[in-house]
């Protein structure tokens, strides 16, 4: 069966929204602290070793990343947040290309926001879910690094955070490992849902 994340191509890399490509079609955008393993799992849904670039050193995502499926579909990769080793004032910029472009980008149709499975619900994840909230945005969240945790360590952290989530309608969650390749189909049905894709 033919997967459709196999034909991604890096499309630009823009540090500020209004640089972005044309704001039509579909686009779901990747989010997460800088230590999530952002760049990991989006390399393995597509199915390539380094379509987004992986880093010992969080925070290498500086700008806003575009990567085209087709000429109607596109997945975002957002700076990640958090931990990053940067200036202050660096941090600043990225959160305020972030917030715009969630907040204008007309064709985004859901957001997928990595967490590391060992430590959830960060102040930063609380804040991206409060605002997605009241901006009714879908959310698909990835617990990554299931890897690290046994299987029932795992499924109680999913419980816990499902339970934690019961309020916000518009979110759901899975396990997800990019070493084991664990949950990558059902993050793609989602992505193609989302996207509109067969």
């Amino acid at each position: 069966m033919h997967n459709p994340f196999n034909d991604i191509e890096f499309l630009i890399s823009v540090p500020a929204p209004h640089q972005a490509p044309p704001d039509t079609g579909s686009e779901v955008a990747f989010a997460g602290r800088s230590n999530a393993g952002k760049s990991s799992a989006l390399n393995t849904i597509t199915n390539r070793k380094s379509l987004a670039r992986t880093s010992k050193t969080p925070g290498r995502t500086q700008h806003l990343v575009f990567f085209r499926l087709n000429d109607e579909t596109r997945l975002v990769d957002l700076p990640g947040y958090g931990y990053a080793k940067v200036p202050e004032k660096m941090k600043l910029t990225w959160g305020q290309a972030m917030a715009e472009y969630l907040q204008t980008r007309k064709s985004l149709r859901g957001l997928i926001l990595l967490m590391d499975v060992r430590h959830p619900l960060t102040d930063f994840d609380q804040q991206m879910l409060e605002w997605c909230h009241h901006a009714e945005m879908h959310v698909h969240i990835l617990l990554t690094k299931a890897d690290k945790l046994k299987r029932g360590p795992a499924q109680s952290t999913l419980l816990k955070v499902k339970q934690t989530l019961a309020n916000y309608p518009l979110v759901t969650l899975q396990l997800f490992s990019s070493l084991k390749k664990q949950g990558v189909e059902e993050a793609r049905e989602k992505l193609k849902s989302w996207l509109d894709m067969d």
